[in-house]
């Protein structure tokens, strides 16, 4: 690990971004989750949360995201349910 002192600043939003070298040194990647734990009156532990290995479909959930299409508008559904009433 680097020797050196990383300050960061708290966004209005809450956030905190993690240094680059930290980042690569450590592999993290953007979703992995983190623990923070107060272990001091002005001190607080960032701890990675590892992955509990979810099965079924919960895991299904997350790989299924990546193929989420565009919703559709009413226009077009209208124009599909439309489409179909003239073929019977």
């Amino acid at each position: 690990m680097s020797a050196t002192t990383d300050i960061t600043v708290l966004t209005e939003r809450g956030q905190i971004s993690v240094p680059a070298h930290l980042r690569h040194e450590l592999g993290l990647e953007q979703g992995q989750r983190f623990l923070w734990e107060r272990v001091g009156e002005n001190e607080l532990r960032l701890r990675l949360v590892e992955e509990s290995g979810t099965n079924g479909a919960t895991r299904m959930l997350g790989f299924a995201r990546r193929f989420r299409r565009k919703p559709r508008s009413t226009a077009d559904w209208m124009r599909q349910l439309r489409a179909g009433e003239a073929n019977d």
